[in-house]
């Protein structure tokens, strides 16, 4: 498993689950390569894998060719699943040269304004024609990458239903960030360019104008956190909560009434998996691989991007209608078990492995 860091993000959580889903499985054995030190999921260190350092000094280290190549020269590992652009490149030689089938799971987005001057652009077209398979989290992704459709395959994210057996009470929550609004509405996502932060704020201060009894959560953090709260009048500081980067994310989504996920594209967004296996109602902007998880009007509101005055009519809109909020909640609540169980990436992920080493898929119990 070759993956650049283990920051906060869904292309990361993605790999710890399935790590922890092999490591219940006898016959299987995992090697993590990370290419920086960037450790955020502590986790990772309870479990019983080696884990190997490739430093990027710079970030486009050449030597990092050579040193993968001594390690899987060493390790002789049956497949090189690649977890990122950068990885990919770095892997192709090696994969070449030993003969190790390449696993290229880099597509975990869909960018609307992809082009040929986008290094991801330049990446997929470097790495493609040496991958013998390539994986991405939606079907939107592979769409708008160009994945050769004869080697691609789309691998839904998993979700890990033990992150929900053992919940901090809602009460001690709400007492912890100090709420006592009758509603909480949450964002759960980095504070990045690509998250549309802008139109979560709009719709927020348009709601609290209405009067509505409600706390607005955001949580996470990043470069835009600080420019983001400067843009919340003094008024609303009290309802508008920046919470910075959480461990305990779960139990806070928990105590949404609604989970909000505003954006410009996406692949399969953890947030709003997180949102759904809780039972709580969705409302989203954007496009790409969102619109595969989110059935508008049935499992959630997929709305346009940037359409805060429509995102803030369907809030209050669920938050005055409790029979309303609820069903939808269970619905997606329902999908998420069905269609984007752990067990159901790991399978697909373990059948795509044998078709790779010996043009089998291997059956596990």
């Amino acid at each position: 498993m070759l993956i650049d860091s283990l920051v906060r993000g869904g292309r990361e959580r993605r790999l710890l689950e399935l790590l922890k889903a092999f490591s219940q499985r006898e016959g299987i054995q995992t090697v993590l390569v990370l290419f920086s030190r960037r450790v955020e999921y502590e986790e990772i260190k309870q479990m019983d894998l080696p884990i190997y350092y490739l430093d990027r000094k710079p970030a486009k280290d050449p030597r990092v060719f050579y040193r993968l190549w001594q390690l899987c020269k060493k390790e002789r590992p049956d497949v090189l699943h690649c977890w990122g652009w950068m990885p990919a490149v770095y892997a192709v030689p090696t994969a070449l040269h030993l003969n190790i089938p390449l696993l290229n799971a880099s597509i975990s987005d869909a960018p609307h304004d992809l082009h040929w001057g986008d290094p991801r652009y330049f990446r997929a077209r470097i790495t493609f024609p040496f991958s013998k398979a390539i994986v991405g989290n939606s079907k939107a992704g592979l769409n708008v990458y160009d994945a050769p459709k004869s080697k691609s395959y789309c691998i839904y994210n998993g979700f890990d239903f033990q992150r929900i057996k053992h919940l901090e009470a809602p009460d001690c929550i709400r007492k912890k960030l100090n709420i006592q609004s009758k509603y909480i509405v949450g964002m759960v996502g980095a504070f990045y360019k690509r998250k549309d932060y802008v139109t979560f704020l709009r719709a927020a201060q348009e709601v609290l104008e209405q009067g509505t009894d409600v706390t607005f959560l955001a949580i996470g953090d990043g470069p835009t956190l600080e420019q983001m709260k400067n843009k919340v009048p003094p008024a609303y500081k009290d309802r508008i909560l920046f919470t910075g980067l959480m461990s305990n994310v779960e139990s806070i989504v928990n105590c949404f009434d609604i989970g909000v996920l505003t954006t410009y594209t996406e692949g399969i967004s953890n947030a709003i998996m997180e949102y759904m296996v809780l039972g709580k109602a969705v409302i989203t902007t954007g496009s790409g691989g969102i619109r595969e998880i989110v059935q508008d009007g049935h499992t959630g509101y997929a709305l346009p991007s940037g359409s805060w005055l429509q995102l803030a009519d369907y809030i209050i809109q669920l938050l005055e209608d409790d029979q309303l909020r609820q069903a939808i909640g269970q619905r997606g609540k329902a999908l998420i078990y069905e269609q984007f169980s752990l067990d159901r990436m790991e399978k697909e992920y373990l059948d795509l492995y044998g078709l790779l080493t010996n043009g089998k898929i291997p059956i596990f119990a």
